[in-house]
């Protein structure tokens, strides 16, 4: 009898999978939001406006800067204290820039760029880094003093003296011979002269109990010349600031 062979086929399920499992469901796709070109902004756009103000602010800002520094005006100011009857040298000055709001206010003061006289004298004191006014400047006065040393106690002369500090010469009376009638107990014998030096107790050549003095005296005034030093000798001697 012929066999009879059946023509259905069995699967085979795969490995790791049961028989009996559902048939695979397909993927659900996900939400994809659409793509958008970009635009350039227009010109209502506030960001273009802000950004304009923002650059035309720093164009403006670096001009006044560079506008600014073209206006400092190069001038002298004192490298150092300097007195009264100083005679400035460049060692004395440091050029300084300063924004002057008048053109005005410039010629007060002594410039760079002119040319600095050979001799000038400080008629009043300034301050390291003030700037040198043309009104404290004079010129030299003619060569005829003569340079005057002495050696005064040291109570007896004020402590701030400096060189170029202007001073009173004063001789007291001697006592060891009889007073004349008439005559104070003191007398001024040179007014307004100049120090031209006046070194601290420890450059001078004099002992400690006495302060070295260098003064220009009138070369005219020998009598007065005379007696303060006649004086010296005797510590008659006093010396009076003049502020």
């Amino acid at each position: 009898m012929p066999r009879t062979t059946s023509r259905t086929s069995s699967r085979i399920p795969a490995r790791g999978s049961s028989p009996h499992a559902p048939p695979h469901a397909p993927a659900r796709g996900t939400d994809v939001p659409a793509a958008t070109r970009a635009t350039a902004p227009g010109w209502r756009d506030p960001r273009l406006w802000v950004g304009l103000v923002l650059v035309t602010g720093s164009v403006v800002a670096g001009a006044r800067i560079l506008s600014g520094a073209d206006d400092l005006t190069p001038v002298w100011a004192a490298s150092s204290d300097l007195v009264a009857g100083q005679t400035l040298t460049a060692a004395d000055l440091v050029p300084a820039r300063v924004r002057f709001d008048e053109a005005a206010d410039h010629a007060r003061y002594l410039g760079v760029d002119d040319e600095l006289p050979a001799a000038l004298t400080l008629t009043r004191p300034l301050s390291a880094g003030e700037l040198v006014p043309a009104a404290a400047l004079g010129e030299d006065a003619a060569d005829d003093t003569v340079s005057l040393s002495l050696a005064v106690a040291t109570e007896h002369v004020p402590t701030d003296l400096v060189r170029g500090s202007r001073v009173d010469v004063w001789v007291v009376a001697d006592r060891t011979v009889a007073p004349r009638r008439g005559r104070p107990p003191a007398e001024m014998v040179l007014g307004d002269v100049v120090v031209l030096d006046a070194p601290v107790v420890s450059d001078a050549f004099a002992s400690a109990t006495s302060r070295q003095l260098v003064l220009a005296v009138p070369e005219t005034d020998e009598e007065s010349l005379g007696e303060v030093l006649a004086a010296v000798g005797d510590d008659r001697v006093r010396v009076v600031g003049r502020g």
